[in-house]
């Protein structure tokens, strides 16, 4: 007995994977986070299948359902927005149904840091200027661990990407100020990513809060700080050593310059 957790991907019904699409169409039962999963995904599934929205469902309440529809012998499929592993609140329904002896198996998605970089036409690795991104959220309602606070993981200067983080902007400009960055580090927002109402938004650190409220951005938004998401990049002669001419390694011999 087991319970098929699948990441749908950021919005774009066409970004589930093949294999977690394969998993919806064969899905007895449907349970899905109806607040962020695009409607046109989950119209894929048969038209036999019993679709349970869960945004207003609690934890308990949602894991009784799925135990209860496993052990009738149903194959039930959970549906979460982007991939399971990041914000995805999947380790305390594991926990509840290993009690009930129920096993998982999760199928990754394309999380909305990805569709957020792809949609800002932006390598979040550059080489020479940073090979480091860091996915956390500023810290609001729910605390983030003693060694996680923005301001000190900022200190690495490195590409930061925000979760969960949209009314929180006057705190991330501050966290970032306070380890050092410049005003003028280049900001994009992505709202919606991948979503017919994707909307782009390029900014600075001085400019994020401001730009943020003029755009009416208050959540649905991923944010990405750092100098590769410099809108001139492509301008500048950033290079890795992967297609250098110059460069040896396993499936070729450099050449000298």
């Amino acid at each position: 007995m087991k319970l098929y957790i699948v990441g749908a991907g950021p919005g774009d019904p066409d970004l589930i994977t093949v294999k977690g699409l394969k998993h919806l169409q064969e899905a007895d039962v449907v349970l899905y986070a109806d607040s962020l999963v695009n409607e046109e995904l989950i119209a894929k599934a048969k038209p036999t299948a019993e679709v349970l929205k869960t945004a207003g469902m609690h934890l308990d309440e949602m894991v009784d359902t799925m135990v209860d529809r496993i052990k009738q012998g149903k194959k039930v499929v959970r549906v979460h927005t982007g991939d399971p592993a990041v914000y995805g609140a999947i380790m305390e329904q594991m926990v509840l149904l290993k009690k009930e002896g129920i096993g998982v198996e999760i199928v990754p998605g394309v999380s909305s840091v990805f569709a957020a970089a792809a949609a800002a036409e932006a390598e979040l690795t550059i080489p020479d200027l940073t090979q480091t991104v860091i996915l956390t959220r500023a810290e609001g309602r729910t605390p983030v661990p003693e060694f996680e606070k923005l301001r000190d993981l900022a200190k690495h200067h490195c590409t930061i990407a925000l979760f969960l983080s949209a009314t929180l902007t006057k705190k991330v400009v501050k966290e970032l100020i306070d380890a050092g960055w410049s005003q003028e580090t280049p900001v994009a927002v992505v709202y919606k990513a991948s979503w017919p109402d994707q909307k782009i938004v390029r900014t600075t650190l001085e400019n994020l809060d401001e730009d943020m409220r003029k755009n009416g951005i208050r959540k649905q938004a991923m944010i990405l700080a750092g100098w590769a998401l410099d809108a001139n990049i492509h301008d500048k002669n950033y290079r890795s050593k992967l297609y250098d001419k110059t460069f040896t390694h396993g499936f070729r011999r450099g050449v000298e310059s």
